[in-house]
């Protein structure tokens, strides 16, 4: 959920007030935001928008942008007012300014393109928050040795072989549900802001594709035409643990967005068959295989993870403004 070098965010408070059965005559002001994953980091070609942009790893094709295009080709038109995401952002980057890993430059807190206008508030986030790169870093000693992938292991003495129990019975254990507690609270706070800066803003937080199979002997073969294992070398042992650790982060955003009235996109149950894993049918860029930006996925969506992101984001946006 960081990005390439930071491996790589929101938001539903009330609806936009528009006739039953009906989308919206005019445009919708809307805002994107987040992490790798809604700036899809890896995907081209990247955005030159800005030197911000580009250093955020931003895509001129991410999901944000072939949604509004999917969109408008059913006629809601939305008024794309800022796409903030930024690849390696924390939940705390909604409000806090962001270091940027190249150029010595930073990023204005995300929450500085909500206006009082606008109506849909839309990204991933959280996965930075979680550690889930430390949590990689854990369990594979080849993500160790991967500079460009920020972070540490949570416990470099702990050989990655032994990752699975240290997360569920072992000191990673305590660390994990304090990460998750972390989370949690700043999802809490980033969407009461939401509340505060846009008060008719309806916040949509988008899931994170699943990454492990329920079948993990999948993730023994490389996918067609690479060399590398999906997940590289982290234990199969390991493999079902991350799934559990994902669900979790899951459960933990919908409970934020539940509590905040908020709407939930679930990427995960939808990409069952496109995990890492899948071969030719992937939608999630193996670890160590190469994007065409030359630098590892790392785990991110590709081109197809990216278009089921846009269709199920286009496809919940159509649902509110018809609500």
């Amino acid at each position: 959920m960081y990005s390439a070098i930071a491996l790589g965010a929101c938001l539903a408070l009330s609806a936009p007030a528009v006739g039953a059965g009906a989308a919206p005559a005019g445009p919708v002001p809307t805002v994107f935001l987040g992490d790798s994953y809604a700036a899809n980091y890896g995907v081209p070609p990247l955005s030159d928008e800005s030197l911000e942009a580009a250093f955020c790893f931003r895509s001129a094709e991410n999901h944000p942008a072939v949604a509004t295009r999917r969109l408008a080709d059913k006629g809601v038109t939305l008024d794309v007012q800022a796409d903030v995401s930024c690849s390696g952002a924390r939940i705390h980057h909604f409000w806090e300014k962001q270091a940027l890993p190249l150029g010595g430059g930073e990023v204005p807190p995300q929450q500085d393109a909500l206006t009082n206008d606008t109506r849909l508030a839309v990204g991933t986030v959280g996965g930075n928050t979680l550690g889930f790169n430390s949590v990689l870093k854990q369990c594979s000693a080849a993500l160790r040795n991967q500079s460009l992938l920020p972070g540490e292991p949570v416990a470099p003495a702990e050989p990655a072989s032994a990752c699975g129990e240290f997360f569920e019975t072992g000191d990673g254990k305590p660390w994990l549900d304090g990460r998750f507690a972390q989370v949690e609270a700043d999802l809490n706070r980033m969407l009461g802001t939401i509340r505060n800066l846009s008060p008719e803003a309806t916040p949509v937080l988008v899931g994170y594709p699943r990454l492990v199979p329920e079948d993990t002997t999948k993730c023994l073969t490389p996918a067609p035409g690479q060399t590398q294992l999906p997940l590289a070398d982290i234990p199969q042992a390991a493999m079902p643990v991350l799934d559990r650790i994902q669900q979790r982060l899951d459960e933990v955003t919908k409970k934020a967005a539940v509590a905040h009235d908020a709407d939930f996109v679930d990427l995960y149950t939808d990409t069952a068959a496109n995990t890492a894993c899948d071969g030719a049918d992937r939608a999630i860029g193996g670890l160590l295989e190469h994007a065409p930006n030359q630098l590892p996925w790392y785990a991110h969506p590709n081109e197809k993870g990216r278009d089921i992101q846009a269709a199920k984001v286009a496809e919940r946006i159509e649902e509110i403004l018809n609500r």
